[in-house]
């Protein structure tokens, strides 16, 4: 079964591109990523449907020589359901625009807690080897704890900075234009 290299190069280069512009931090660029990423993919799935033949009839012909329609029936799903995200990703981006003026995704305010957090912890604390991080008792209590076999303690040192509201600045959002 002979397969065209260029058709095989333009789905490379359709998912290629269409991963770079998935992991970019605008929706309306994240919406088209998805299109090229549904398009490549889309027509790999026509590249394995292998060389044309007759049409899939029932007493048109040869078994042998008939064209497997299923890789077909699956692009058709996939164009409606790329449709149906395109249509969704479109819609929040249009309203990213109407509320904030720009459809750039924001920084989520709980990775950046995270973040901060580790940053004061390996700043107080020497490096530990992994095998020397946790005692077995330790781990031990903390799986007791999380089943709730033990009662947690008042006090708990590692979770006290996690609801911290000093850690990030608030946001602005429409709620908060009708304060003084």
């Amino acid at each position: 079964m002979p397969v065209s290299l260029a058709l095989l190069l333009t789905a490379g280069v359709l998912v290629a591109c269409g991963v770079y512009l998935v992991l970019e931090r605008t929706l309306s660029r994240i919406v088209l990523g998805f299109v090229l990423l549904g398009n490549g993919v889309n027509l790999l799935f026509i590249i394995a449907a292998g060389t044309p033949g007759l049409p899939p009839f029932e007493g048109s012909g040869d078994p042998e020589e008939m064209t497997d329609p299923l890789p077909f029936a699956m692009v058709l799903t996939a164009i409606v359901i790329s449709l149906g995200i395109t249509a969704f990703g479109m819609a929040l981006s249009y309203r990213a625009w109407q509320l904030f003026g720009h459809d750039e995704v924001p920084d989520d305010v709980e990775d950046r807690r995270v973040l901060r957090r580790r940053r004061r912890r390996t700043e107080d604390a020497e490096a530990l080897p992994w095998s020397q991080a946790l005692s077995e008792e330790s781990r031990r209590g903390a799986l007791a704890q999380s089943q709730g076999m033990v009662p947690a303690e008042e006090e708990d040192p590692l979770s006290a900075d996690l609801t911290s509201a000093e850690d990030v600045p608030q946001d602005a959002t429409e709620a908060d234009e009708g304060e003084a």
